[in-house]
């Protein structure tokens, strides 16, 4: 039976026809059969004698069928017959996608969930003898472990913590793949499919929540309008009863600074009429101004009331003016009696102390 084979050596192509009869064993190995191996594995290049090792791949070498060494990238050169390239390694990073499967949350929802796995190879020794078929082998390490991880997570918590689940998942998967020298970079999820029911459902529960959150936040706004309202009718009182109060003030202040300036006035007039009834003719100027006064009230009699009590001699103006000024006579009387009682006491003082201080000294001889 003939099968045709491509290699890859360096930058180039090398095809090759292998025979191989029923009989023969000499064949090209099992692993060969997978596609997910010819990734992890290159295809394997023939012994030339001289080998070119492409940048960021390890060859690896096996003498008579047992490990040799790790050919580095660059110029090699091997022994024909002896020596085999037996596992051609990638050391760049790899990306897996990780099949979609089904997993029960940990409030029993099931899950339809997949990811994308990023790995790089750090010991080719340990990826070539350590596992049979590595990307199967952390395929399914990523598939239990999240099926595992999912079983802690309620619904709600794997759609919140996705960050801290993918990290998980690269902690779990580096921790089983250290023996296979192998290392998970980062495990990112792609899509999480839950059931139509629970879709629904969850739907539902974000309509309520929106709804929640906008009567609340409309409450809110009514009771923050109120709020203000009232605190506006609040400040408006204060500053009404503030102005109130400043206007009582400004209008006491104004009657106080009139009724002064009105007594001071009055003081200056009973002051300037003192002074002008101590002059000469002062009594014939009193009695003409009783007289016009005495004229000026009779023309404001029965303007308020029609009731008006009139003495007898209403007729008779010097007989009021006589009165008027007989009365002022005794009031001056009265005042210069006063005045003169005032300053005899005060001129008997002296004497009445004088009269006391020569008793104490009469005494005390």
């Amino acid at each position: 039976m003939l099968r045709t084979v491509v290699y890859r050596a360096g930058s180039g192509l090398l095809k090759a026809s292998i025979t191989q009869s029923c009989h023969s064993r000499q064949t090209v190995p099992a692993l060969w059969g997978s596609r997910a191996q010819q990734r992890w594995a290159s295809s394997l290049p023939m012994n030339t004698v001289v080998l070119f090792v492409p940048q960021q791949e390890a060859w690896v070498v096996e003498r008579m069928g047992r490990f040799h060494r790790i050919l580095e990238p660059g110029l090699n050169f091997l022994i024909p017959i002896l020596d085999r390239v037996k596992y051609v390694q990638s050391l760049k990073e790899i990306v897996i996608d990780v099949p979609e499967q089904s997993a029960v949350s940990l409030d029993n929802v099931t899950l339809q969930i997949d990811g994308v796995l990023y790995l790089r190879i750090l010991d080719p020794f340990k990826a070539s003898y350590g596992v049979e078929d590595p990307e199967y082998a952390v395929t399914q390490l990523a598939q239990t472990t999240m099926r595992s991880e999912l079983g802690k997570l309620t619904l709600d918590k794997v759609f919140r913590e996705r960050e801290s689940l993918n990290a998980n998942m690269v902690h779990s998967i580096n921790q089983a793949s250290d023996d296979w020298g192998i290392r998970c970079l980062r495990y990112e999820i792609k899509d999480i499919h839950v059931p139509p029911r629970v879709k629904e459902s969850m739907q539902m529960q974000v309509e309520a929540e929106r709804k929640k959150r906008a009567t609340v936040l409309e409450s809110e706004g009514t009771r923050e309008a109120a709020i203000n309202v009232a605190e506006g009718r609040k400040q408006a009182q204060i500053l009404a009863s503030e102005g109130q109060k400043a206007e009582q003030i400004n209008k006491a202040a104004g009657e106080a600074n009139a009724v002064l300036a009105k007594a001071e006035a009055k003081a200056k007039a009973i002051r300037l009429l003192s002074e002008a009834l101590t002059r000469q003719n002062g009594n014939a100027a009193a009695s003409l101004t009783v007289a016009e006064q005495y004229v000026s009230a009779f023309s404001n009699l029965a303007k308020e009331s029609n009731t008006i009590l009139l003495p007898s001699n209403t007729g008779d103006i010097s007989s009021m003016v006589t009165q008027a000024m007989a009365i002022y006579g005794s009031l001056s009387k009265t005042k210069s009696t006063a005045d003169s009682v005032s300053v005899t006491a005060e001129t008997n003082e002296p004497i009445l102390e004088g009269n006391t201080v020569s008793e104490t000294e009469t005494g005390q001889k």
